[in-house]
């Protein structure tokens, strides 16, 4: 094969050619970007050569991350040396493709992802069949509402062999299918239960099967053997318009879509059986594309679709259901909303933006370019955040609210569904909106929700409480501890329970004084920007 290097810059290193590496070596050799083949056994290293002439070979590990040369690592080794390796390459400046699991434990994930993120390095993991061009294409399916509300899903992964060692079939199969599961029902599941049986080596599992509990009481399961009779790798998608099937061991036809389903006809449920469509799929290997992706990434400086923090999320399941395995099924929570989404900086249409480690970004919320998002916050879906903003500890953000740009939101503040807030607006720490004015626990009471309008430049001081249904006007300022149960004009100082009008602000900031000569004029005495006021009208007249 020609691996004559090419024009361009990047050198990958491949550790591992055995059984899924030599895959690995082969796209990244096709590529001409494959620099050194790394492996513990000569006669693996000799094969390779044969193969690949003028490409390095070495059995040491620490050669390779000691090679300036060398950009980018591929780790194809035994699970339980993933870390390790992982996390000695992105000391070593390197960035980084790490075959599934990222590691073995969710204390090692969250240590690889805020490497990654400290060093500004691509930290990648092989979730190879989210690059599969069938799952691809059902995930826009999904996303386009095409199956209607997604109800249930079922993975089977069975084979005959190859057995490990090392880890169980759930750590070495069920990856795959948890990845792409979560993805499609974008969110984490509420609760595992997983149940199995070792019957080759003792406390290593064969065969289990997973059930997953998702919010909105979406169910799958996960069916994982070495021990079956015949190879079976096909998920099913249940939405209540349509469903779709994937099956990739055969050649034509992976993904069909089914409009069936059960409609109620006088009361009696009726089974709606129509034609099945076969989707067309373009004829490209998932882990070419795959390969693809981590090297544009590294170009471009982006994050990859299964990230770190993509990894981190699918490890964090993986040890529940390890959990509720050793507790003979018993049903394990995955944690709390605010340990699953684990970002680090993430990339939007606009640019980037950093979430830590424990926030929580559901899928469909827009993030603006810039936007900093900090410990244990979560924005639902339907939020749009704009450029520049930052969230502190513990904020949560409703579906349906809107924030500027560069607004400033201080830790413990919670914005329900009808808040809108303006460009450079501060919200202080545990300042409190509501968005019903009667509220009882046993009367919903959604469809009363009140909006709250946040003008630009506008302040709230901790402590705060905004009634819902009030404006504040642009630069408003609302004093610490105030109760405000009725709009404030533009550069309104209120403060008190309940607030009342106690000055004007400038839009700096600096109390206006209008006790002059002319007390319809005033000038602030830090910036010099001149106001006019007629009653409770304040404008600016001069910059």
């Amino acid at each position: 094969m020609d691996v004559t290097p090419s024009p361009d810059p990047l050198r990958i290193a491949v550790a591992g050619a055995g059984y899924w590496g030599k895959n690995l070596v082969r796209n990244f050799a096709q590529l001409r970007v494959l620099h050194t083949i790394c492996d513990s056994s000569e006669a693996t290293l000799k094969a390779q050569a044969v193969l690949y002439p003028g490409v390095h070979t070495t059995t040491s590990y620490d050669a390779v991350l000691a090679d300036e040369a060398i950009q980018g690592v591929v780790l194809a080794t035994p699970a339980v040396r993933h870390h390790e390796q992982a996390r000695a390459a992105l000391l070593a400046g390197k960035h980084v493709f790490v075959e599934k699991p990222l590691a073995l434990s969710p204390e090692q994930g969250e240590e690889l992802v805020a490497l990654a993120h400290e060093h500004g390095l691509v930290l990648m993991v092989g979730h190879i069949l989210e690059y599969h061009p069938a799952v691809t294409l059902l995930h826009k399916l999904v996303q386009a509402g095409e199956l209607g509300q997604v109800r249930y899903l079922y993975s089977n992964r069975l084979n005959l062999g190859k057995v490990r060692t090392e880890e169980n079939i759930l750590w070495s199969f069920a990856p795959h299918d948890i990845a792409v599961i979560t993805r499609l029902v974008g969110s984490a599941p509420l609760s595992v239960s997983a149940s199995g049986g070792a019957y080759l080596q003792r406390d290593i599992a064969d065969v289990t099967v997973t059930n997953l509990v998702f919010p909105g009481d979406v169910r799958a399961h996960i069916f994982v053997s070495w021990l079956h009779p015949s190879k079976e790798q096909k998920l099913v998608v249940v939405g209540d318009r349509k469903m779709a099937v994937f099956d990739d061991t055969v050649r034509e036809g992976k993904l069909k879509l089914y409009d069936k389903g059960i409609e109620w006809q006088a009361g009696l449920p009726v089974p709606r059986q129509t034609a099945e469509t076969t989707l067309y799929l373009p004829d490209s290997e998932p882990m070419r594309l795959e390969c693809e992706h981590f090297l544009a990434c590294i170009r471009e400086g982006r994050q990859p679709l299964t990230d770190g923090a993509s990894g981190l999320r699918v490890l964090r399941v993986l040890d529940a259901c390890q959990r509720s395995l050793e507790q003979r099924g018993a049903p394990v929570s995955v944690g709390t909303l605010e340990r699953w989404n684990v970002g680090t900086l993430e990339r939007s249409n606009a640019g980037t933006y950093f979430v830590h480690p424990t926030a929580v970004i559901d899928a469909g919320a827009e993030i603006g370019e810039g936007s900093k998002i900090w410990h244990f916050s979560h924005v639902m879906a339907g939020v749009r955040l704009g450029r520049g903003c930052n969230l502190g500890q513990n904020v949560f953000v409703a579906s349906g609210v809107t924030l500027g740009d560069n607004v400033k939101v201080q830790n413990n503040v919670s914005l329900y569904t009808g808040v809108v807030v303006e460009d450079d607006a501060f919200l202080g720490p545990s300042m409190v909106f509501t968005n019903v004015v009667n509220p009882r626990s046993h009367v919903s009471r959604k469809d009363e929700y009140k909006a709250t309008h946040v003008g630009r430049g506008a302040t709230i001081g901790a402590n705060a409480t905004i009634v819902c249904g009030v404006t504040l006007g642009d630069y408003a300022f609302v004093g610490a501890g105030a109760v405000v149960t009725r709009d404030v004009p533009p550069h309104a100082l209120v403060h008190g329970n309940p607030a009342r009008l106690r000055g004007w602000v400038c839009q700096c900031g600096v109390k206006l004084d209008f006790t002059g000569q002319d007390p319809a004029q005033a000038t602030c005495s830090a910036c010099g920007r001149s106001y006019t006021r007629q009653g409770e009208n304040v404008r600016q007249v001069s910059p």
